[in-house]
């Protein structure tokens, strides 16, 4: 298999004066990163999509430069540094646009792409199932078709390094009617995975499963979390956006209630808007979702910030009203004697929207399973769907249908069989008694009789 050498890069933000002076001494909610920070962030973004960092410039101005960004006499030397260390992009922590974009590489003499296209170039080798591609391409195909316009001779080859996979690496993408075209299938193919999940949803409620959502910044452990749910071999290292594509798996609580648990893409500072759109089909487990783990990487000097920005996500996807319950992770790496969960809770949230899941918090170490079975008692007693009560079935022989259903969603305490019935004893959850009532023995029926579908 053939080696590639990693692209060297060159990072550069803009810090607008007067927007990053006072700040709040305590308070999440009010306070956006710096241009240090958003830079650190830029350099693991980055390094996840294969790049080797030479260097970070940060610009102050009174406010962008329309024609560059950052202004003629900062172009001017960086274009000096570029050729001096002999960088192959410059990768900018603000989205550029397709003007800005076209002046900076004119000048600069190499390629130049901004936060959101790096970002689509980490999903693009992420994306494993189809339905993950389609996604990401369709995101690439909308964040590309305005910046056609000047490029038809580079996107007409075979491209390769940082922020050329996916769809603009054929010639196909340099016609703007046929993307319009492919814009437009897959859409429809999205719309179907959007109809699929719908039928799922339905089949669901016939018997419910309640889904608990994983959600958090990328990189707060969630992956790790969900494998230690449920044994599952989902990718899970350091580096960002390890697992994009959608996993469900059920989950038994204590109560022996069963749950789906979902793990879905982390979220980030300013995650593109285009891939919030392309990921709705996605997205939408976790809107539908009974209730959400929020996982909180309490090791981060960022926490704070970090939570802010998911709420901000979830806002507007429309699931911030969904109960929550503060997941801290990573307790294995704090020192010992350090602070305890309500007070690392309060920290982390402060005043901001998420507070009031502060009283729900739970510290666990999903690489160890420290605080586990706290999570999972704390996620029985936040579910108040589906109540579980012991109850005895009296089922016919023939209606194998029935027995299934309990073997199924229930668990089985007890059975023994007479010339006409099974008579089953099983711990029960509230959804499936009803669904069953007809078959609930005369001693303890409580519910009209509804047949079985």
């Amino acid at each position: 298999m053939p080696q590639f050498s990693r692209e060297r890069a060159i990072l550069v933000g803009l810090e607008l004066k007067g927007r990053s002076g006072k700040r709040p001494a305590s308070g999440p909610e009010a306070r956006d990163f710096d241009s240090d920070e958003s830079i650190e962030e830029l350099v693991v973004l980055t390094e996840s999509a294969g790049g080797e960092v030479l260097d970070c410039v940060i610009q102050s101005r009174e406010k962008a430069e329309a024609a560059t960004l950052i202004g003629s006499g900062k172009v001017d030397a960086l274009s000096l540094q570029v050729k001096a260390q002999e960088a192959d992009v410059v990768i900018f922590d603000r989205d550029l646009s397709p003007t800005q974009q076209r002046n900076l590489e004119k000048s600069l003499h190499c390629k130049v792409i901004d936060r959101t296209q790096l970002i689509l170039d980490i999903f693009a080798r992420r994306a494993k199932t189809r339905e993950g591609q389609l996604q990401v391409e369709l995101a690439q195909l909308n964040y590309l078709l305005p910046r056609l316009t000047g490029r038809g001779k580079e996107m007409s080859r075979l491209g390769g390094g940082i922020g050329t996979r996916g769809p603009g690496e054929t010639q196909l993408e340099t016609d703007r009617r046929l993307i319009f075209r492919k814009i437009k299938k897959i859409e429809d193919s999205l719309g179907g995975v959007r109809t699929g999940r719908s039928v799922q949803r339905r089949q669901r409620k016939e018997v419910p499963l309640a889904t608990v959502g994983l959600v958090g910044y990328t990189n707060a452990g969630k992956s790790t979390l969900f494998n230690r749910f449920t044994g599952a071999d989902v990718l899970a290292d350091s580096k960002m956006f390890a697992t994009l594509d959608p996993t469900v798996r059920h989950v038994m609580l204590p109560s022996n209630r069963k749950v789906l648990l979902s793990d879905t893409v982390g979220f980030i500072r300013n995650l593109p808007t285009t891939l919030v759109r392309a990921f709705r089909a996605t997205l939408e487990e976790v809107v539908e979702a009974a209730l959400l783990l929020h996982v909180v990487d309490v090791t981060s000097v960022h926490a704070p910030e970090y939570t802010v920005h998911v709420m901000n996500v979830l806002q507007e996807i429309e699931a911030d009203s969904t109960p929550q319950i503060l997941v801290l992770n990573k307790l294995d790496l704090l020192p010992e004697g350090s602070e305890d969960v309500e007070t690392v809770s309060s920290r982390i949230l402060g005043n901001s929207p998420a507070s009031a899941a502060a009283s729900n918090a739970v510290a666990v170490s999903a690489k160890t399973g420290q605080g586990f079975d706290r999570l999972l008692a704390r996620i029985d007693q936040m579910l108040p769907l589906d109540p579980v009560s012991t109850v005895k079935f009296r089922i016919p022989h023939g209606d194998g249908a029935a027995l299934h259903i309990l073997h199924e969603y229930a668990r089985v305490v007890e059975k023994k069989f007479t010339e006409e019935y099974a008579e089953v004893v099983a711990e029960t959850p509230e959804s499936v008694r009803k669904r069953l009532a007809g078959f609930v023995a005369s001693s303890d029926a409580s519910y009209p009789d509804e047949p079985v579908d």
